[in-house]
């Protein structure tokens, strides 16, 4: 074991964490569900998601069982839910493939959908004791101050050095600790941006502390402006329900249920479309715009509310979409800004009543 890998260990001995739910009867399934919904999000905002889960899904088979409805509305709120398509498509081949069973074997795990080499390691480490090394976000903080690895992380030669120093120290024993030890590390001492390198067990050999310079590594991404769209959301509003449609797979908000939308202003042809005339519309508003941010864009709503007095019929027989019931709403998955504005719209209606 390295000099580096046994400070950490003492460090973690004594400081680290060790009473998160995942920590706790560690299985695969509960190691893996934690690690996909840790990703680019933090513990707190994971626990409540996380202890969610397994009370809906105690096992792979329940949650390969499930409806992609389901495990969606779980998710909604918890973002990047490309996680959780992938995340039930994981479960539907661990059950399929594998007879219920997580493979063992680490190519066969980073194989599975959304289970990348890290996620990988990180389970077989943590459950199986198995000697792999990890490389998330926290890690790679630690270990580009450490040895003062230059670059945006995101480069694969800087990655390829991480991931080198990374197997370099990561020990043959108690590989569980040690991998939690440098997650931890990153969350609780080698913060983003106050790292507190006083209580640092590495503090003496970091190269970075050394320079005096911490917070130039890891690189930054190189930055780009965000491009800014526009959107209008089309809320048809009849008798205590909205009309929502799914949205396709693949692209943002894959396999999410959402308003619908047109590109421009004028919604005359969304409307045409959902088989809406203007002999049906009892007042047609337009409600506060607001910004929702991607990591690639910035998308402005403007939110149009269409109260109708009649159902349509032709909304009806489209099966990709639903009429949601706002005071017994069905357990659907739904993008953020639609559940927004889903829980202001009763205010919404409201205020225009007592006007």
């Amino acid at each position: 074991m390295t000099p580096f890998a046994q400070a950490i260990l003492d460090w973690y001995e004594r400081y680290g964490r060790k009473e998160l739910p995942w920590q706790q009867n560690k299985t695969a399934y509960s190691v893996w569900l934690s690690e996909i919904m840790l990703q680019q999000t933090q513990v707190a905002t994971v626990i409540p998601y996380y202890q969610r889960f397994l009370e809906k899904f105690p096992t792979v088979i329940d949650l390969a069982n499930a409806d992609q409805d389901e495990v969606l509305h779980l998710w909604t709120g918890l973002g990047y839910y490309a996680r959780a398509r992938n995340l039930h498509k994981a479960a539907k081949a661990v059950v399929n493939e594998h007879n219920g069973e997580f493979p063992l074997d680490i190519e066969q795990l980073n194989a599975l959908p959304g289970i990348g080499r890290s996620t990988a390691a990180a389970v077989l480490s943590s459950v199986y004791k198995q000697p792999h090394a990890i490389l998330d976000g926290n890690v790679k903080r630690t270990l580009a101050r450490a040895f003062a690895v230059e670059g945006w992380p995101g480069k694969k030669s800087v990655e390829n050095q991480l991931w080198h120093y990374a197997e370099q120290h990561t020990p043959n024993v108690d590989v569980d600790k040690y991998n939690q030890a440098m997650m931890d590390m990153g969350a609780m001492v080698c913060t983003r941006s106050k790292p507190k390198c006083s209580l640092c067990p590495i503090s003496e050999v970091c190269k970075a502390n050394a320079q005096g310079n911490p917070l130039d590594y890891p690189g930054k991404k190189p930055k780009k402006e965000k491009p800014i769209k526009e959107t209008w959301f089309v809320m048809v509003h009849y008798q205590g329900q909205v009309w929502l449609e799914q949205r396709p797979q693949t692209g943002i908000w894959g396999g999410l249920f959402c308003f619908p939308q047109s590109e421009h202003t004028d919604i005359t042809g969304s409307l045409e479309h959902l088989g809406i005339d203007q002999s049906s519309i009892a007042e047609q508003r337009t409600l506060v715009a607001f910004r929702h941010t991607f990591s690639h864009y910035h998308l402005d709503i403007t939110p149009v509310l269409v109260e109708l007095t009649q159902q349509p019929n032709v909304i009806m027989e489209d099966n990709q979409g639903l009429w949601y019931n706002l005071s017994q709403p069905k357990e659907i998955g739904l993008a953020a800004p639609v559940k927004q504005l889903l829980e202001s719209l009763p205010f919404e209606l409201n205020n225009k009543e007592s006007l």
